[in-house]
């Protein structure tokens, strides 16, 4: 070999096929005899259920089933808490308007649709939560009966005496700060074909984030053994963490379950709109405490999270958030109490970042209001507080060897023009005159850090079988990986191929992939919690280091073997264990590994109109070992596209529960134009050890420190300050005349 595979610019496995248009997605596949589904959505954001009538439906040309609560085996199913109905029966009860309570399924899709129409329901309307602080009143209507109250989840977190530590703070700043729901806004539509196999399994192509835990929730619902269930996984058109809760593919099982026929269902774009999950809402209230030489000293936050109408994800997504709301600093003292409450709003879920991405909104700009306030350099007094190993968090766990923060940090500062004197104080870079007498020019920093991996104790585990070939000279002809890793976009496939080339001592073009087929390839887990690069990257090291002393006892043994075949499992609490917090004091060890992300952005306000425009930006990211540059700057650039429609743009609106956004056309999207004139990726290499070669991840981290980053330089451009998202013109316009 010429180069070492790992750390070079690898092109993506599947990019030809891409860029030809050949590659099939789950709405490109037919089968004989195929039937066509069509949803019944809720009228309602919370209803009883009094009455469902078809029969006008099933008289319609061309239906020939109208599928209700009354065919699902088992009515339930949720990807942490099965307290969502497949279909609501009669009786039953709607709590948003995503809810489902029927399938009709016809011989063409302009049937089925037309037919759905006809399904008549009758309701008993119910008041509507739209709103968690309403939700939290006491004797507010119960979104779910047969719990005490709306609140799904309260994490406490109690360190040192955050009372005395206030009372040592020479600065104490208040304030509140909101984020908004967002959309994944993935290109390709959720869509789904179910069919009975040759072997009799349910099998169902769709693209999904975890095909493995799909299996089990599907067998579920329809009470089958989990080897009756199958589900294949071709290419998937974006995800983002909205592929993670089950939307369409238990639908489409279902139907072909009931009528063991093909059923394919495919959402139209309004549907995927307004029928599926979104990003958390985040509502803070900080206050943090500095003494006068720039050192933290005691914080006191609540944050509570919109889970909308069923579980979905919001425990975790409110724990990892949890760990998060301090920010990557060292806080002596601290008290926090985080909620997640049930409403008759959207279900949320997850979404790039998993709960990480809220929390730098708040904590960030609280970093730039308390060095304002101390007069120190945003940078300095950032660095005279963040995280490097060896350091206790809030939590209590000890930061690993490869907490790259300070890097991180250092290294965009300085790229932006931030410089240290002798005495090692950081001083702004003089950012030079408007384009505009009505334009404002400012420079904004932010940071910001993600776990690696499951947490909490959640068992993070991957496996691959991989099979070698060999040509008759004994040398390694081809290599097979056979692993149920989802490719959503972000060229783990890829990344896996160059972990295996690299420890095989082989050409990277001479590793293949199986097709993610749950019948054949084992568990790797969950395309999230940016882990695939660790967690099945490692898994496949292992495997191939196995396979490599096979061949080369095969070659000293001369045994003429055509193949080698080997497996392994990685486990992630092998490197370290972690634990739930403690129920009082919120004290445990959270998380596997982490990444560090800083950002910086140059940008101009016109305060005639409150638009801004992004000049430029720098990132700098610590993701450990850089396996593929090309792909690491892909990741960062599409990191920070959604952190700037997350900023400035974006925003999924609901009224009393019904959604006024309801596609792309009313939905803010960031274009090419939207994006900052100039980028400069500055990733910062900061080895985990126990990663595969030194590598951590990167999926989504990049999204993080965009948002704050631009308010903060929002706020250095104008003098005011935008705490709740996202800073449309008209917003900014508001704030700058003191609205």
């Amino acid at each position: 070999m010429s180069t070492s595979p790992v750390g070079q610019s690898v092109q993506r496995i599947d990019i030809r096929t891409k860029v030809r248009g050949t590659r099939k997605y789950p709405q490109d596949f037919n089968r004989p005899e195929q039937l066509y589904g069509a949803v019944v959505w809720s009228a309602f954001a919370h209803a009883r259920v009094k009455r469902i009538d078809s029969s006008a439906a099933e008289a319609m040309p061309g239906v020939v089933r109208v599928i209700t609560a009354q065919d699902v085996p088992v009515n339930e199913y949720g990807i942490n808490t099965p307290d969502q109905p497949v279909l609501v029966p009669e009786g039953g009860k709607v709590r948003w308007r995503g809810d489902r309570l029927a399938i009709v399924v016809a011989e063409s899709e302009r049937q089925a649709r037309q037919a759905a129409v006809q399904v008549q329901v009758e309701y008993e309307p119910l008041p509507v939560l739209d709103h968690p602080y309403k939700a939290m009143e006491e004797g507010a209507p119960l979104v779910h009966e047969e719990r005490e109250g709306n609140i799904l989840q309260h994490i406490r977190v109690r360190k040192g005496d955050w009372e005395a530590g206030f009372e040592q703070a020479d600065v104490v700043i208040e304030d509140s700060y909101s984020t908004h729901y967002v959309e994944h806004a993935y290109l390709q539509p959720d869509a789904a074909l179910g069919y009975i196999d040759g072997e009799g399994r349910v099998t169902v192509i769709h693209g999904s984030q975890w095909p493995h835990d799909d299996l089990h929730q599907i067998a579920h619902l329809l009470d089958l053994p989990l080897e009756q269930v199958r589900e294949i996984v071709p290419a998937i058109g974006g995800a983002f963490g909205g592929r993670e809760d089950m939307h369409v593919q238990h639908l489409a099982a279902l139907g072909a379950f009931v009528l063991r026929r093909p059923v394919k269902i495919v959402f139209d774009r309004e549907e995927v709109t307004q029928y599926t999950g979104k990003r958390h809402p985040f509502y803070f209230r900080y206050k943090m405490g500095a003494t006068r030489d720039g050192r933290l000293v005691a914080a006191e936050i609540e944050a509570i999270s919109d889970a909308g109408a069923y579980a979905s994800t919001s425990v975790p997504v409110l724990s990892n958030a949890v760990s998060f709301m301090f920010g990557p600093y060292r806080i002596p003292n601290a008290k926090m109490d985080g909620y997640a409450v049930h409403t008759n709003n959207a279900v949320t879920m997850a979404m790039r970042g998993f709960g990480a991405t809220q929390p730098p909104v708040a904590y960030e700009q609280m970093m730039d209001q308390l060095a304002e306030a101390l007069g120190l350099d945003p940078v300095e007094f950032r660095l005279k507080n963040v995280l490097v190993p060896g350091d206790e968090t809030v939590l209590g766990n000890i930061m690993p060897a490869c907490t790259g923060a300070r890097e991180s940090l250092s290294h965009a500062a300085r790229a932006a023009g931030w410089r240290e004197d002798e005495e090692g104080h950081w001083q702004r870079p003089e950012v030079g005159p408007a384009s505009g007498p009505h334009k404002r020019r400012g420079i904004g920093l932010a940071t910001a850090y993600k776990n690696v991996g499951y947490s909490f104790g959640f068992e993070d585990k991957s496996s691959v079988d991989v099979q070698v070939r060999l040509a008759p000279s004994g040398q390694i002809d081809g290599v097979t990986l056979s692993i149920g890793a989802a490719d959503v976009g972000q060229g783990v496939h890829t990344v896996l191929q160059q972990i295996a080339a690299e420890t095989l001592g082989i050409e990277a073009a001479q590793v293949r992939l199986g097709l993610v087929d749950t019948a054949n390839v084992p568990d790797a887990g969950s395309s999230s919690a940016s882990r695939q690069t660790y967690m099945s990257g490692n898994a496949v090291l292992r495997a191939c280091e196995i396979a490599r002393e096979k061949w080369q006892q095969a070659l000293r043994d001369e045994s003429g073997q055509d193949q080698i075949e080997a497996s392994y499992t990685y486990y992630g609490r092998s490197q370290r264990e972690t634990t739930d917090f403690d129920p009082e004091t919120g004290q445990c060890e959270p998380h596997i590994s982490y990444t560090f992300s800083t950002q910086v952005a140059l940008l101009e306000v016109d305060v005639e109109t409150g638009e801004v425009e992004i000049l430029k930006m720098w990132d700098s990211s610590d993701c450990g070992r850089v396996v593929n540059p090309q792909m690491v700057f892909g990741q960062v650039a599409g990191g920070v596209h959604m952190g700037v429609g997350y900023a400035l743009t974006e925003d999924f609106v609901q009224e009393e529960g019904r959604a006024r956004t309801r596609r792309f056309s009313e939905y803010s999207i960031p274009t090419i134009q939207d994006m900052p004139r100039e980028f400069e990726c500055l990733p910062v290499e900061v080895l985990d050890p126990t990663g595969p070669f030194g590598a951590k991840g990167l999926g989504e981290t990049p999204t993080m420190p965009t948002a704050p980053a631009i308010l903060n330089a929002i706020a250095h451009a104008t003098g005011v300050r935008l705490r709740h998202l996202p800073a449309t013109p008209e917003r900014v316009w508001r704030v700058l005349r003191g609205e």
